[in-house]
């Protein structure tokens, strides 16, 4: 890409980058010539759970967290080609009128990012309490799919069914949507929940993952991306990874490590850390994904003194 190396040094000098690894997802292996179907290296960037509208000790200052999140993404000079939140936009309420009121605000912020285009999905705070009206009517369907630059994107609804499954019917769909979908070519699917069984006594599944799952390993290059945990996580089935993004409200402990979920504890020397996004870059020619997980704010600003 033409501005990479301007965007290291932006990086460098922010202190917020720190690269993971490279996550295989092939349909163009190393050393082939570029086809038709070939299209440029091209990155987005993967929020979650940003929860806006929660209040509470464990962020006292969850009301600028996204803000400051989006001021970041916009300082640098390279623009991703599409922005994806991988649900829980917003916190949970039973009021349907706060609800709506909160995904308006939510809407409202979220504009304010420089980005062609905006993708989300939503989690159980957005949608278990009325099976995704409230999020239907401010931002459309809670499932789709598109393509974009030779790689077919997914994007799955494991929440508005408040069992915690994708359902029958949209399984149904995922298979009818991959279906002209070649075997080789490569695939993302976005979700909130873990489409494996990471710790189900917290929630972390889906009820029906393994369905879903099995539908997916008919294609031989897969990687699903996915929120809900609130923490970086690193999962295989079979050929298929599973890679989960922070959180932009508050941390979470790692699974089974503790007796109760709780969230972890704000530390007002180091404020947003455990929080933040990541970056993913597409190379066309490698068949790669290559992670990066990226800061609220500048290190700089948060370390202490």
């Amino acid at each position: 890409m033409a501005y990479e190396g301007n965007r290291r040094d932006v990086l460098k000098l922010l202190g917020v980058g720190g690269v993971v690894f490279a996550s295989r997802l092939a349909g163009a292996a190393r050393g082939r010539k570029k086809s038709d179907r070939d299209d440029d290296d091209f990155f987005f960037l993967q929020l979650s759970d940003t929860h806006w509208g929660y209040a509470g000790v464990s962020n006292p200052e969850a009301a600028v967290t996204l803000p400051k999140a989006i001021e970041t993404i916009n300082s640098v000079p390279a623009r991703p080609d599409f922005v994806v939140v991988t649900g829980d936009l917003t916190h949970t309420t039973e009021d349907g009128a706060l609800r709506r009121k909160r995904m308006a605000e939510f809407a409202q912020i979220a504009a304010g990012l420089k980005v062609a285009s905006l993708r989300l999905i939503p989690g159980e705070h957005d949608a278990a309490r009325d099976q995704g009206q409230a999020y239907q009517e401010r931002f459309g369907a809670t499932h789709y799919s598109f393509d974009h630059k030779g790689v077919h994107f997914v994007a799955l609804d494991n929440v508005s069914d408040p069992a915690g499954a994708v359902g029958a019917k949209q399984i149904d769909w995922l298979a009818a949507d991959l279906a002209p979908v070649p075997r080789d070519a490569r695939v993302v699917v976005f979700a909130h929940r873990p489409l494996f069984d990471l710790y189900p006594r917290w929630e972390w599944a889906t009820a029906d993952g393994a369905k879903v799952v099995d539908v997916l390993l008919g294609h031989r290059h897969v990687t699903v991306f996915y929120g809900h945990i609130h923490q970086e996580h690193h999962h295989q089935t079979e050929h298929i990874q599973h890679h989960t993004a922070r959180s932009l409200v508050f941390a979470l402990p790692a699974p089974g490590s503790v007796a109760v979920k709780a969230p972890l504890a704000w530390d007002p020397a180091r404020p947003f850390d455990g929080l933040g996004y990541r970056r993913v870059d597409a190379a066309a020619a490698r068949g790669e994904l290559r992670l990066e997980e990226l800061g609220v704010v500048p290190r700089a600003l948060t370390a202490r003194p």
